[in-house]
């Protein structure tokens, strides 16, 4: 357990968007620590009696927001993080409402925050085997597919698990941030890292085992194949634009510049070649085929030039400076 004078007067606020878990959500409140300041919690009009059961909790810290319209996490974290903002927190932590995620690592899920180690803490589910072994294998095969995606989306190739929830984020950053902007539903976490990734902020991993209970999740493979590719596109397409053409013009940004138009030009040109030289039943000319082939092998070595620059760039230098230094000094 973390002890108050650790905090350095930090106020900790945990947001905890609520939605189908009234068998679960008395034993997440009465699970938090006492040295968190305030329990947001956001009832995203869920038809069961959840809203009843948090009432009945009592306890002084929560603060119950109750949406007339169903949201979605993402819209729930919105509400969530304008409150927190709201309360001055220092430090808001983002707990689900279904009792996965276990409240006795909260303190090592803050630490880095207030030594000013990091801008962003997120645990990780996959460093403990026999944590894994108890996730349902469609989670497992769903997350590692789409990590790999999420990390070129939003630059942190440093990172696994992205679509754990369990998160803790300094208040200034959050500050920074469109919250009106963030992805309503379960894109949430992704989009969420990829804001993060456009703002340069430091994200760590924590190795946090998950728990899992009698909980279903609503999330269906098929719809994280649709609709999270496309979404992921546009993410990384936006946080090249601004890292490399916006804020920053370096040797991975000529790369990009050079690369995509070679490869588009070779693959275009060689298909309208390959397909012409077919109607005509004739044989291509190496010059042809060096116009195609050229562009292409030169076009591929760039980008692969952009992927290990963009690896090597992860951000490493806080945004954020360690919440003990920033109340000495009256920040």
């Amino acid at each position: 357990m973390i002890a108050p004078a650790v905090l350095h007067g930090a106020k900790v606020v945990v947001v905890v968007p609520a939605y189908r878990v009234a068998s679960q959500i008395q034993k997440v409140i009465h699970g938090i620590p006492g040295w968190v300041h305030a329990i947001v919690i956001v009832e995203d009009c869920s038809p069961d009696d959840t809203a009843k059961q948090i009432e009945a909790c009592r306890d002084p810290r929560v603060v119950l927001i109750r949406h007339a319209v169903n949201q979605g996490v993402g819209g729930a974290m919105a509400t969530g993080f304008r409150e927190a903002l709201q309360l001055q927190a220092d430090i808001v932590v983002k707990m689900d409402g279904d009792d996965q995620m276990d409240p006795a690592y909260l303190p090592r899920l803050v630490q880095p925050l207030i030594d000013g180690q990091a801008d962003v803490v997120k645990c990780n589910r996959y460093q403990h085997l026999d944590a894994l072994r108890q996730m349902p294998v469609v989670r497992v095969i769903g997350n590692a597919g789409l990590t790999f995606f999420v990390k070129a989306a939003s630059g942190y190739w440093n990172i696994f698990d992205p679509a754990n929830g369990y998160i803790a984020v300094r208040a200034k950053v959050l500050e920074r941030l469109d919250l009106s902007q963030l992805p309503k539903r379960y894109y949430f976490e992704s989009g969420f890292l990829v804001e993060l990734g456009i703002l340069r902020a430091v994200v760590r991993d924590l190795p946090v085992p998950a728990r899992y209970g009698d909980e279903h999740s609503s999330l269906s493979p098929l719809r994280v194949l649709c609709e999270f590719p496309p979404r992921l596109f546009m993410g990384l397409m936006r946080r090249l634009f601004w890292r490399y053409i916006v804020h920053d013009f370096s040797a991975t940004s000529l790369f990009l510049l050079l690369g995509v138009p070679m490869l588009l030009f070779g693959t275009s040109y060689g298909a309208y070649a390959y397909w012409s030289h077919i109607r005509d039943n004739a044989y291509a000319s190496a010059g042809v085929v060096m116009i195609a082939a050229m562009p292409i092998i030169l076009g591929v070595q760039l980008l692969l030039q952009a992927v290990v620059l963009d690896i090597y760039n992860v951000p490493r230098e806080p945004l954020c400076s360690p919440l003990r230094r920033a109340q000495r000094d009256g920040a």
